[in-house]
């Protein structure tokens, strides 16, 4: 009996970890349609731990999305990333877009590319 309930817990551990979103899942969508390849979460881990000069995602997000961070300029506390920790992660469309903008200007001072986007989004809703 014990073992069934961990084996449930654990199913249902591994479904939240990978729960997408509808706003989540229309912008992969939209972002799939321009993109090279499929989207891949081995790849957004690069991006998410891809050194620019003195930066990356983790100077602000810390080295686990499922930490909360600090922006490194501002001081302003940033929540974890992982929708596994903060389920209001990735749902809102309008924030993605605007954030992804922001945050990829700031640390590799440039747009990140339709596929670093897809890629990044594919690993954070594993996580």
């Amino acid at each position: 009996m014990q073992k069934g309930i961990l084996a449930m817990l654990s199913l249902l551990m591994v479904v939240a970890a990978t729960a997408t979103t509808p706003a989540l899942e229309k912008l992969l969508t939209e972002l799939s349609s321009q993109a090279p390849e499929e989207f891949t979460a081995e790849r957004g881990r690069e991006v998410w731990y891809r050194q620019h000069g003195q930066r990356s995602c983790t100077s602000c997000h810390t080295d686990s999305p499922h930490s909360s961070g600090r922006h490194q300029r501002t001081g302003k506390v940033i929540g974890p990333m992982a929708p596994s920790v903060d389920p209001k992660r990735l749902t809102d469309l309008r924030k993605m877009n605007k954030w992804l903008l922001r945050n990829c200007k700031w640390t590799f001072g440039r747009e990140c590319t339709v596929q670093e986007r897809g890629d990044v989004l594919v690993w954070l809703r594993e996580q």
